[in-house]
């Protein structure tokens, strides 16, 4: 596996940066899921809500991460009704730890690796499903993302991988 060292941030709250940086992922965030479900299930299989989540926590921390995490399904529901209100907080859940987990990992490991992307989406979505058959008492929508999030999860790790090794060139 190929790793690069990355110049990472952890913005903190009180600057402005912060701010700015989680609105443009924020803006990633609604346009991809817009895009990702102009085909048959593509939200179900493409998990788009969670991709600049994973890249902006991870390249800008957690903080930027959280910011992205909780505001991109509020207001992906509240513009275009997806996810549905009923999801939502699965999708929260799902999203903070994402946001979370990038973080401590970008600054525990200081670079960037396809196996340490592939941890942590594996760390946010087994967690998170744990989480969501407790809110839901459903295992089955819980497994969901494993039945039909597969190319989804691979995106995250494939895309994400490239997407912050291009932001590390800027």
């Amino acid at each position: 596996m190929k790793t690069q060292t990355a110049k990472l941030y952890d913005l903190p709250y009180n600057e402005i940066k912060t701010y700015w940086t989680a609105a443009l992922f924020i803006v990633g965030n609604i346009l991809l899921p817009q895009l990702c479900h102009l085909l048959p299930q593509g939200g179900t299989t493409w998990l788009p809500i969670y991709f600049f989540t994973l890249v902006g926590a991870y390249k800008y921390g957690w903080r930027a991460g959280l910011l992205v995490a909780l505001a991109s399904p509020l207001a992906n529901s509240a513009l275009f009704g997806m996810p549905a209100p009923a999801v939502l907080p699965a999708i929260l859940l799902k999203s903070v730890l994402l946001a979370t987990a990038a973080g401590y990992a970008a600054k525990r490991f200081q670079h960037t690796s396809l196996l340490l992307l592939l941890g942590i989406v594996a760390f946010y979505q087994i967690f998170g499903a744990l989480g969501e058959w407790m809110l839901t008492g459903s295992l089955t929508a819980a497994m969901q993302d494993f039945r039909t999030g597969l190319p989804g999860m691979a995106l995250q790790v494939l895309g994400g991988y490239a997407f912050i090794r291009y932001l590390l060139r800027k």
